[in-house]
């Protein structure tokens, strides 16, 4: 009998978009982030992808000062796949946001495919009352370019080209798919391809099952066998779009970035917390989890021995 496919579950533990007055569980300090992972990789998350925050408030922070803790924790404490973020947030400039992955080197680092409009003032509409004041300005800012150029993807591949650091392709609307190509066909990356296909962000593509059908169908134009599909549902719709991912023959994104939630009204109290429920949903299809080293197997990644952490 034939062996179940294997899933990837991807946990992205804290990102840059909600603010520590939403939830008690967004971790904020580096035992936090690091107690975050480990958890994530416990409950069966085979890569997890990072930021750092500032410990005192909470703001987004790119210095690799602020990653390096965690990142010295959780490899000592598991096994699984470590994912930095260039994507950083939105307000940081594109030579503050590669910093981390080019000083960590790390297996996998995530890298956003197109500019695009951003907006969290949406949040506001739920959150009314903050601790912090950086808090409400920041996600009522509705003059916000997340800048990716041409220019700037090549600086964050060129910068990373000598670590042997493969990418986590994200993409929030069809033209991210195909600016991927330009570089695909240039020879700037290289197969097999991770692609993460984000849904239902303002400023991106929705999140319909048209749209994620969308989605899969122009990747699978635009690339053939040379890639591997994930999917990551933006807020309510986390849970949804991984199930209809999964069935199609994708991996999963989950984690306190994407959405503070495990159910209608319901906080998530944990990172795990999300990668079980998607586990249950994997699992319940006939599938089965990829462990670390399958993930590594998968997208051909160097090896947990080859980052500079």
């Amino acid at each position: 009998m034939a062996k179940p496919r294997r899933v990837i579950i991807t946990c992205a533990v804290t990102g840059a978009i909600h603010t520590p007055s939403m939830s008690p569980h967004l971790p904020i300090t580096a035992a936090e982030i690091a107690e975050a992972a480990i958890g994530a990789a416990e409950a069966g998350a085979a890569i997890v992808h990072l930021h750092a925050r500032n410990p005192e408030d909470g703001r987004p922070d790119q210095s690799p000062e602020a990653f390096a803790p965690f990142l010295g924790i959780i490899k000592q404490a598991s096994n699984c796949v470590v994912n930095i973020t260039t994507g950083g947030a939105p307000t940081m400039t594109i030579e503050e946001r590669v910093r981390p992955a080019a000083l960590h080197k790390p297996e996998v680092a995530s890298l956003n495919l197109g500019s695009m409009n951003f907006g969290l003032f949406g949040m506001l509409n739920r959150f009314k009352s903050f601790k912090h004041d950086w808090e409400p300005a920041y996600l009522a800012n509705k003059d916000i370019i997340f800048r990716n150029s041409f220019q700037d993807i090549e600086y964050i591949l060129t910068t990373c080209a000598g670590n042997n650091t493969r990418f986590e392709f994200e993409c929030y609307d069809t033209s991210h798919l195909y600016n991927l190509k330009y570089f695909f066909d240039q020879g700037l990356v290289r197969a097999p391809l991770f692609i993460q296909t984000v849904f239902g962000l303002q400023g991106g593509i929705g999140a319909h099952p048209d749209d994620v059908m969308h989605m899969k169908r122009t990747a699978d134009r635009l690339f053939g066998d040379n890639y591997q599909w994930s999917v990551l549902g933006a807020g309510a719709n986390q849970l949804k779009i991984a199930a209809m991912a999964a069935a199609m023959g994708g991996n999963v994104r989950v984690g306190l970035e994407d959405s503070l939630w495990a159910g209608p009204g319901r906080l998530a109290t944990s990172n795990a917390e999300q990668v079980r429920l998607v586990r249950q949903i994997i699992e319940g299809l006939g599938l089965e989890i990829a462990s670390p080293d399958e993930a590594r197997e998968m997208l051909q990644l160097k090896g947990g021995d080859q980052v500079a952490f």
